[in-house]
């Protein structure tokens, strides 16, 4: 089985680099240094040269001169040369006039039309039509230098150790060639350029690898092989590690070499697993349609019947449009033998649209919805990604938005998706959309000279919703007759909010407004009691009535604010000059109606039908209350509303090394709020409770602290009651201030979270994302494409460190019971060094005492390769994997893996 998986490994690099190789030509394209692209050494790297040393043994390179060039076939001009033969060298040149040979010596240089040649020594024989190019060897160190770089037309540069070209035919013949293309690169052995079209190998190693031997340690080497315009013809072949040949091997080949995209057949991988058997994994075929959409089809089969099928189409039209829609199926049995087997479904689309296609008028889409089994069931389609399998929801959107040139009016529609995958339960949005007309000022005019008068501050807003919503269904219910029928909801919803703001007596913000809401309904509820229903513990039944049905609601707001400075000054030469605190005070008056009150028609009461001695039981409900965007409120509202705000700075005085001399200001205290409200429409529990919240960030942003409470201001007696023979204990809140018994209000809930993040570079300034993206180059538009199939295949090592630590508690006192919980999680990565990167994730549950998903990875920078390990020690998804990959874009799926999935525990 291993040897039938490597030779399988084998044939895919074969068969993808071959065709990789002679995309656009043979001769690709080295960068043009003073030596060659892969820096073959003459010294360390014999193994890799592959050619027999001709003439004299201490001459390094063979005299070309003498190789018999094909004849030429094509028809020859009969003017001659078009073009003068021209040349420079810096040490010497020296031309034997009888022979018309010219000598070139020292960093030589020849040009004939578009062709030209760099190198330490060339020779040109211009009765022949030749001309001869070779380095030069260092006596001291015995290496070689100087190779000859040459280029022709539009063709990418070669390097080589020696180089005879024919400046009349174009016709070439090279030793020890160098040449790269798409990642993919040719070094050793001899070619030969036949024709335009045609260039045969001999002995040469296809890798990888740009740098020299050991790093071309993989690779294959054709001993003979012929590419054409269209296809490539190889003879024997054979697989080589590290200079070692391999007994895997192929006799002959025959591969398609088109200009463009081709289909092709893509290889699978071969494994076990422990509960599905014996596995065929992801094989399939790539289409490419035309220019503007491909298609890979993939699937993968498992002995004991279970498959995966997945297509995924994958679109661009420059300046317009991208996106991709992926569409997979999975059937699988993880129980005993003749089980049913379990059907999963996932569909996954994105798209987006460039901004300057249509002004005014976008278009995008985020579409993740699956079986709520599929992502634990399909672990191989995610790459066994930990947060895949343990999300717990999915949400998509399709949205469309335009926006009327001229006018304050603006549309947005879309269809929304949120699935819970815990619960099984799906919501969907066919569709919602929204109508806003942007704050508008009626009274006030565009000619206006001078100040604005009272009134012409008077702003109005406007906004429509509307939607259909299928609210928390059942998964195995979305598709049936009764959902779409009984379960869609509908609504409309307008809402008009009138606004003034007024600058009164120099320090006070006035600000009031009223604000008119009113929905439309297709359909309402009623509530009743089962005939005979006796006691509390009843649920009602509820029935839905058909009819459009309208709610309106209103509400009016007016309030002051201003801000309060206190500074507090330091003298002396110490650091610290000066603290200022600043309050906001926000004091508000609200009036809301009672829409409870039976005259709107908006509640009603259901009432039990008991009789003597059972008693009966009401329930007060809304006609509205699983409408989409509910109805009016129950209960007056006629109070007051305070909220005070607080800042706390200080300023420093400027560090030494900074020359401007400017203080420096340094948040002490971000905010720190206080909010609450009193309604006197009520006889009772007029204070509401207060809650509290603040936040600050210490250490030049690098920890973040945070804090959220609410106090209780009332007395709650705790009671104790005997209900079936058991002590139960109950809370009575009583009408009475915690003051009046001397204690401080009650703190019912807390919640407090520290988080410390340290990155290397955190300090440095980063370029816009929008600009960013706008410049890349198509190399790094199809990288960031792999990166967002598989973020996991991304590590960035120039990032040397980076450290997250998140503290969380939370308090929640019942009074009956108190309940504490706190979890610390630490994730980040360090580089060990500039090729080995550690990363890390865990967190701690203080109050389980245990520890919750803890992972493990580690990278190894192998230049054309990577080499990562992940490893989940403990838990539910306990795992390991090795993974070594190639780097190569063209060859993204050949990779060796070494893994044992949590499922397999």
């Amino acid at each position: 089985m291993k040897f039938i998986r490597f030779f399988f490994l084998f044939a895919s690099v074969w068969v993808v680099s071959a065709i990789a190789v002679a995309r656009h030509h043979t001769y690709l394209k080295p960068t043009l240094a003073a030596d060659t692209l892969i820096k073959l050494d003459s010294v360390k790297d014999k193994r890799l040269l592959r050619i027999k040393q001709r003439g004299n043994k201490r001459n390094a390179t063979a005299d070309t001169t003498k190789k018999k060039l094909p004849t030429d076939t094509t028809k020859k001009n009969k003017g001659g040369l078009q073009s003068v033969v021209k040349s420079v060298a810096d040490d010497s040149t020296y031309t034997d006039a009888d022979k018309k040979i010219t000598y070139l010596f020292g960093n030589a240089r020849v040009t004939y039309e578009d062709f030209s040649l760099d190198a330490d020594y060339i020779r040109i024989d211009q009765k022949n039509h030749l001309i001869f190019a070779s380095g030069r060897r260092d006596l001291r160190s015995g290496r070689y230098n100087n190779r000859p770089i040459a280029k022709n037309g539009n063709e990418n540069p070669l390097t080589a150790d020696s180089i005879i070209y024919n400046y009349q035919t174009k016709r070439a013949y090279s030793y020890n060639t160098s040449t790269e293309s798409d990642g993919n690169f040719i070094t050793g052995g001899e070619a030969k350029k036949l024709n335009e079209t045609e260039v045969a190998y001999h002995n040469i190693l296809f890798s990888t690898c740009s740098l020299p031997y050991p790093h071309t340690h993989f690779g294959i080497v054709i001993t003979k092989g012929i590419g054409e315009k269209n296809r490539i013809i190889s003879g024997p072949a054979y697989l080589e590690i590290a200079g070692v040949p391999l007994p895997i091997a192929v006799p002959f080949g025959f591969f398609p070499k088109p200009n463009s995209r081709s289909s092709g057949v893509l290889l699978p991988s071969f494994g076990e697993d422990n509960r599905l058997g014996f596995f065929l994994r992801n094989f399939g075929y790539y289409w490419p349609v035309n220019d503007y959409l491909d298609l890979t089809t993939m699937a993968s089969y498992y002995s004991k019947g279970s498959i995966e099928i997945g297509t995924t189409a994958r679109y661009l039209k420059r300046y317009k449009y991208t996106g991709s829609l992926a569409l997979n199926f999975g059937s699988h049995n993880y129980g005993v033998s003749g089980d049913p087997f379990v059907k999963d479904y996932n569909i996954q689309w994105s798209h987006s649209q460039d901004a300057n296609a249509n002004p005014g008028t976008t278009f995008s889409a985020s579409v993740n919805a699956a079986t709520s089994s599929y992502f634990s069931n399909n672990t191989a389609t995610t790459n066994y990604n930990i947060q895949q399998l343990t999300q717990t929801n999915l949400r998509s959107s399709i949205a469309y938005s335009h926006t009327f040139a001229g006018t304050p009016f603006s549309l947005t529609a879309n269809l929304g998706h949120s699935q819970d995958l815990a619960k099984k339960t799906v919501t969907l949005e066919l569709p919602t959309f929204n109508l806003n007309m942007t704050s508008i000022s009626p009274f006030d005019s565009k000619d206006r000279v001078g100040e604005q008068k009272w009134y012409q501050r008077l702003t109005v807003s406007y906004t429509l919703q509307g939607t259909n919503k299928i609210n928390a269904v059942p998964e195995s219910q979305l598709f049936t007759k009764e959902t779409l029928t009984k379960r869609l909801q509908s609504g409309l919803q307008h809402q008009i909010p009138i606004g003034l703001n007024l600058n009164v007596l120099k320090y006070f913000q006035f600000n009031t407004s009223a604000n008119y809401t009113e929905r439309w309904y297709f359909q309402t509820i009623r509530k009743r009691y089962p005939r005979g229903a006796i006691g509390n513990n009843e649920t009602p039944i509820v029935d839905t009535v058909q009819g459009f049905s309208r709610a309106g609601d209103y509400s009016l707001n007016g309030g002051f604010s201003t801000k309060v400075y206190n500074t507090l000054q330091f003298k002396g030469k110490g650091a610290l000059r000066a603290i200022r605190h600043v309050m906001t005070p926000s004091l508000s008056f609200n009036y809301r109606p009672d829409f409870g009150d039976p005259s709107y028609g908006y509640y009603r009461r259901a009432v039990s039908d008991a009789v003597v001695p059972y008693p009966s039981t009401s329930q007060l409900y809304s006609i509205y209350e699983s409408s989409v965007y509910g109805g009016p409120s129950s209960g007056k509202f006629a109070g007051i509303s305070f909220s005070l705000d607080n800042t706390i700075e200080a300023k420093m005085r400027a560090r030494s090394t900074d020359t401007s001399g400017a203080d420096r200001k340094v948040s002490l205290l971000q905010g720190l709020s206080l909010n609450t409200s009193y309604n006197f429409a009520v006889d009772s529990f007029r204070l509401s409770p207060i809650s509290l919240n603040a936040h600050t960030a210490l250490f030049n942003q690098k920890v973040s602290v945070s804090l959220n409470g609410t106090l209780d201001p009332y007395v709650t007696q705790l009671r104790d009651s005997v209900s079936n023979g058991a002590l139960v204990r109950y809370t009575r809140r009583i009408d009475r201030y915690t003051f009046s018994q001397g204690r401080f209000p009650t703190l019912t809930n807390m919640s407090a979270s520290v988080s410390f993040s340290l990155n290397s570079q955190s300090n440095k300034p980063k370029p816009p994302t929008g600009q960013a993206l706008a410049n890349m180059t198509p190399m790094q538009a199809q990288q960031l494409a792999l990166i967002d199939n598989d973020p996991s295949r991304y590590v960035d090592f120039n990032v040397p460190y980076n450290v997250s630590l998140n503290f969380n508690f939370n308090y929640s006192n019942t009074y009956v019971t108190k309940t504490t919980s706190s979890t610390v999680s630490a994730s980040g990565d360090v580089n060990v060094s500039p090729k080995w990167k550690i990363q890390y994730t865990t967190n701690y549950d203080f109050k389980a005492q245990k520890i919750g998903i803890t992972q493990f990875s580690i990278y190894r920078d192998l230049h054309c390769w990577d080499l990562s390990f992940r490893w989940t020690p403990f838990g539910l998804y306990k795992s390991f994997s090795v993974d070594l990959r190639v780097k190569a874009s063209i060859l993204q799926d050949l990779k060796l893996s070494k893994r044992k999935d949590y499922y397999n525990n």
